[in-house]
Formats: C-alpha cells, sequence, structure tokens
C-alpha cells in the first residue's frame, strides 16, 4: 500500500547491486535486529537478498496496550558455536528469543532482569549469557530448558560480554562505567577490573587471533584496545562522534579493523599493529551501528540505523558493493555462517513491511552544536527520532516544522548536552504530498528555552 511522504524528504540514490564475484555461500545467513519493527531480518549474503523477517513484535507504536504480549526493541544478537541457534535480546520487554537458524522458528523466550543489552553463548555452547544493562549482573541461561540458572555480578550497567575460545574468560564492557570486567567463566567471578577511558562502551571483539579485545567508546568517540594475555590496556584510538561498533577481517593487506561512526555516516578501516593507521574512510547511508565480517574475511556487513539498511562492503577494495533494505532501526548485526544446511531458509519468515526513511541533517547556527532527525512513516501516524548532541546542558529545546504553532517534540539535554527521543503523531497533516493543496518545502529548525518559533533565531536548522 502506497504511503504519504513527507515534502522535505531527502532523494534516496539507487541501491547498489554487487557484480559478479565471489561471494558467501548461499548456506550462511546476515540476521539484523530491527528495534522499531521488532523483527530480525534475514539476507542470504550470497545474492545480496532480504529473505524475509522473523517477527518477534508488533511495530511501534502498537506495543502500548496493556494486552500486548509480543517483544519490545529487538536490540542485541548471538549465535551458538555450532551455528545452530540465534538469540535476540529485547531491552524493552526484557527477553532473550532463541530461534533455530534452520527454519527460522522461535524455541523458546527466556524474560530476564531490566533492560538487557547483548548476549552470547559460552565457547562449549552449554550457557548463554546475557548482559543485564538496566543492572548490574549477568543473566546465565540453560539454551536447552531456556531458564535462568544464575546471575554473576558486574560493574553496574554492563553492556556486552564476549569470551575467549579456550573458554576461559569473558570480557564485560559498561555502559555506566569506565571500566571492563573480566570474568573467570568457569568459576562465574569476576578476577579483575580494567579502567578505560570512558563510561560508556556498547560493544567489543575480538582480532582474528584472540590476542587483543576492542571495545568502542560511543560517548567520546574512541576505541581502546586490551592485551589479553596481560589484561592491560594497550591503547586507545581516537576514531569519530558516535563510534559504535567494530569488526575485523583478514585482508591481503593484513588484518584491518573495520569502525562504524554513526556521527559521520562512514566506515573508518584501521590497521592492527602496534600504532594503527587509518588506511580508508568509506562513505555509508545514515548513521551506521552494527558491524560483521564473513569468515573468510571478504565482506563486511553494516546495519544503517537511521537508513533500515544493511550496506556491504568488499574488504579488497574498501568499497561498498551492495545494499539491502532490511527493518527499521536496525541495531546489532551478525553473520552466521552455514545457519541453513539445507533447503532455502524461507520458513516462517515474513515481507519487509516498512517504507523507506527520511533522513534530515541539522547544522548549527555557530559553534559545535550538531543533531539529525529521522522521519518514518508508521501507517496513520509517523514518526520523528530526534538526536541532539553538543547543545547546553540541562536545557529544554523544542523541534518545529514550518506550519505548526506548536513544536511536533522537546526534549531537555543531560548533562554532557545531548537529547533523544521520537515524536508520534498525524505529521503529514502539515505537510503532505497526497494533499489537494499546493505545498512547499518544509523547514525543520530547533529553538533553545522558551523562545517563540523563529527560523532565524534557530540554534539548528535545515531546510529540505
Amino acid at each position: 500500500m502506497q504511503t504519504g511522504k513527507f515534502v522535505f524528504a531527502l532523494t534516496l540514490g539507487s541501491l547498489l547491486t554487487a557484480p559478479a564475484f565471489a561471494v558467501p555461500g548461499a548456506q550462511d545467513r546476515v540476521y539484523t535486529a530491527d528495534q522499531n519493527t521488532n523483527t530480525v531480518s534475514v539476507i542470504n549474503p550470497a545474492t545480496n537478498m532480504l529473505l524475509g523477517q522473523i517477527k518477534l513484535g508488533n511495530q511501534r507504536p502498537d506495543v502500548l496496550s496493556p494486552l500486548y504480549k509480543g517483544e519490545i526493541n529487538v536490540h542485541g544478537l548471538g549465535f551458538s558455536p555450532d551455528h545452530k541457534t540465534l538469540i535476540a535480546v529485547s531491552n524493552g520487554s526484557n527477553s532473550v528469543a532463541f530461534i533455530d537458524t534452520a527454519t527460522n522458528k522461535v524455541k523458546g523466550i527466556t524474560y530476564i532482569g531490566r533492560s538487557p543489552h547483548e548476549g552470547f553463548f559460552t565457547a562449549d555452547g552449554r550457557e548463554v549469557w546475557v548482559v543485564v544493562r538496566g543492572e548490574n549482573f549477568i543473566s546465565v541461561i540453560d539454551p536447552v530448558t531456556f531458564k535462568e540458572n544464575k546471575r554473576i555480578q558486574t560493574t553496574a550497567g554492563p553492556g556486552m560480554v564476549q569470551f575467549l575460545p579456550n573458554g576461559k574468560l569473558a570480557f564485560v564492557v559498561s555502559s555506566f562505567n569506565p571500566a571492563v570486567d573480566v570474568i573467570d567463566v568457569k568459576s562465574h567471578k569476576v578476577v579483575k577490573h580494567i579502567k578505560v577511558v570512558s563510561p560508556f562502551s556498547p560493544f567489543l571483539q575480538f582480532t582474528p587471533d584472540f590476542k587483543e579485545v576492542w571495545m568502542t567508546h560511543k560517548d567520546v568517540g574512541k576505541v581502546t584496545r586490551i592485551d589479553t594475555a596481560t589484561l592491560e590496556v594497550t591503547g586507545v584510538i581516537d576514531t569519530g562522534f558516535i563510534t559504535n561498533h567494530v569488526a575485523f577481517a583478514e585482508t591481503a593487506a593484513g588484518t584491518r579493523a573495520y569502525v562504524t561512526i554513526g556521527g559521520e555516516n562512514v566506515v573508518k578501516v584501521y590497521t592492527t599493529d602496534a600504532s594503527p593507521a587509518l588506511v580508508a574512510t568509506i562513505p555509508t547511508g545514515a548513521l551506521p551501528h552494527g558491524i560483521w565480517g564473513s569468515d573468510d574475511g571478504t565482506r563486511l556487513y553494516v546495519g544503517l540505523e537511521n537508513g533500515d539498511a544493511v550496506d556491504v562492503i568488499d574488504s579488497a577494495s574498501n568499497k561498498i558493493v551492495g545494499r539491502v533494505p532490511v527493518g527499521q532501526a536496525p541495531q546489532a548485526l551478525v553473520y552466521v555462517s552455514n545457519a541453513v544446511p539445507q533447503g532455502d531458509g524461507m520458513a516462517n519468515l515474513v515481507p519487509r513491511s516498512n517504507d523507506e526513511p527520511i533522513n534530515i541533517a541539522l547544522k548549527p547556527a555557530a559553534g559545535d552544536a550538531r543533531g539529525f532527525i529521522v522521519a518514518r512513516n508508521l501507517g496513520v501516524v509517523d514518526s520523528l527520532e530526534v538526536s541532539l548532541f553538543k547543545l547546553r546542558p540541562q536545557t529544554m529545546y523544542s523541534v518545529y516544522v514550518t506550519g505548526q504553532a506548536a513544536p511536533v517534540a522537546s526534549f531537555r539535554t543531560n548533562p554532557t548536552g545531548m537529547a533523544n527521543g521520537t515524536a508520534i503523531g498525524p505529521m503529514r497533516d502539515v505537510s503532505n504530498s497526497l494533499n489537494a493543496r499546493s505545498v512547499s518545502a518544509s523547514q525543520v529548525f530547533v529553538m533553545e528555552g522558551d523562545l517563540a518559533a523563529d527560523p532565524k533565531k534557530a540554534v539548528l536548522s535545515r531546510v529540505q
């Protein structure tokens, strides 16, 4: 069904198609956790085609009824060592879904503590550890019975956990404290706290040789390297505004680190030697977030949080060679080889239901402030997801669209001058290309404090 579009829409470029070269196998899969549509999108990396989606809940805002029973904010992903089970963590419904990769069927759901973020299987596959970011523990789940068996106390706000392949140690980053917990897997005890440069880390990943773990710092735009033998920080890299996730590829030129920089809409490529060098900057779609490489290192898959798509990078050329549409606001992304040993893997999938988003960059009248808005059609209503940065701390800001006397949304910045949130309503009544009346380009701008709407006095603005 065709739906109305905002007049201030950016023109979407044509999707790239992959040329005829060697690609990952047809039985492999790429999965994205789609936070707004509460789906897991399933991609065949051999063709760069979306096969369909695993529906875990309803699309926003149809999740607010007291009778609603689906999952909310599908956010994190992990998979078993045998690649037969995918887990999807939903931080709004405090749940972990266990999905059979061959059939796309949900085998079980475990409900745990407040606001879990990411999870992964232990190296032997016998346990699933899920970090409960809204509290101070890891939930240890039996992947056969789907029962929580234990809770491991951690530094408050654990953000993600990963395991060394020998099964001895786990590394846990924090979203609220400048520390990494190192846990003895057998005893479930923290054996060391490693101090790092900032309190907000959403992601960590091992180098292919497992000699280092690299962790991202989203708040300050850095990556920290930790030696997995000495358990000491070996370096910090200044990467860029909204540093999200990191992945690795072993290429003909050596091992390379690929870091998603959401605030710049790029993936930055670094060497992994003692003094990492930036060797490439790859432009992507809107707000690159999750990233994972194919097993052979030839491809990197990048989830576009505000683009509702996945960009495919060829590691030999460091070029985008494909783009695949997925659900709304993809967060985590994983590549699972041989996920479907036989058949087409289409069972229990539903078609993609969401339209393409509209992205609006906001520019400051002066200073370093910045922001962006993503507009999405939700059927009878629309949403504006607003992210503001480097403004005056603890201050109210209002977002206006031409034609509205009242702001479409108002936010108070936190102590670092950041604010984000979502406005949902019938915004197509303001500027709708389906209206009979003639329309003109809409202006979006942000006002500070209680100032009346005035584009000339806006702190941030963008005319489309």
